[in-house]
C-alpha cells in the first residue's frame, strides 16, 4: 500500500516579486529520489495549472534553486536538467525571418503577455532522467518550441520575460475575461 507522502504534490508558484526568480540556479550534480520527487511534483503542478494554463515550469518558480525545468506542450514533453545553449540563430538587423515576435507569458506573472522577439532556432545540450540516472542529449528546437525552451532557460539564469519586454520596448497586455488590455510596466 502506498504511503500518503509518496503521492505528488501541487506546489505554489513563486510570484514575480520572489527573489529566487532573480538568482542563477544551481546545477544538479546528483540524480536521486529527492530530485525524482521534485520533478514529479513539478509535473503535477503544471498538469493542474489552469488559470492560466501553463506549458513550462522551472524549479526556481516553485522555490527550488536548481537547473531543472519541464515542458508539456503538444508533442514537446521534456524534463530538462542543466541545459546549455550551444547555438542560437544569430539575429541579423533587418532579417525579419530570423526574429519573430511571439506572444509570451509566465506563470509567475499570471495573465500578462507580451510579444517577445527571440531566436527562432536553438541547439541545446541537457540531461534528462533515464531510469535511475541522467543521460545527456543534444537537441535542436525551432519556432514556438525554441521560444518555450529559451523562456525556461532564462528562469534558470534569473531572467524574467518582463526583462525582454523592457529591453525590446514591447507592449505588455493583461488578459481579463475575454479581452487583452495594454498596461504599463
Amino acid at each position: 500500500m502506498a504511503k500518503w507522502y509518496n503521492f505528488p504534490m501541487i506546489l505554489k508558484i513563486a510570484d514575480i516579486k520572489d527573489t529566487i526568480l532573480r538568482q542563477k540556479a544551481k546545477r544538479v550534480s546528483k540524480f536521486d529520489k529527492r530530485i525524482e520527487k521534485l520533478i514529479s511534483n513539478m509535473q503535477q503542478t503544471l498538469k493542474f495549472q489552469r488559470d492560466p494554463e501553463g506549458i513550462g515550469l522551472a524549479a526556481p518558480q516553485i522555490g527550488k534553486s536548481l537547473q531543472i525545468f519541464i515542458v508539456n506542450f503538444e508533442k514537446l514533453q521534456r524534463v530538462i536538467i542543466n541545459p546549455e545553449i550551444l547555438k542560437s540563430e544569430k539575429l541579423k538587423k533587418g532579417n525579419k525571418k530570423s526574429k519573430a515576435k511571439l506572444l509570451e507569458g509566465c506563470l509567475s506573472l499570471p495573465n500578462y503577455y507580451s510579444p517577445i522577439r527571440r531566436p527562432r532556432k536553438i541547439k541545446i545540450r541537457y540531461q534528462t532522467p533515464s531510469g535511475q540516472s541522467l543521460v545527456t542529449k543534444v537537441e535542436d528546437f525551432f519556432g514556438f518550441n525554441a521560444q518555450i525552451i529559451q523562456h525556461e532557460i532564462d528562469h534558470l539564469n534569473g531572467i524574467l520575460f518582463v526583462d525582454h519586454v523592457l529591453k525590446q520596448n514591447s507592449p505588455l497586455y493583461k488578459f481579463e475575461g475575454d479581452n487583452f488590455e495594454e498596461v504599463e510596466l
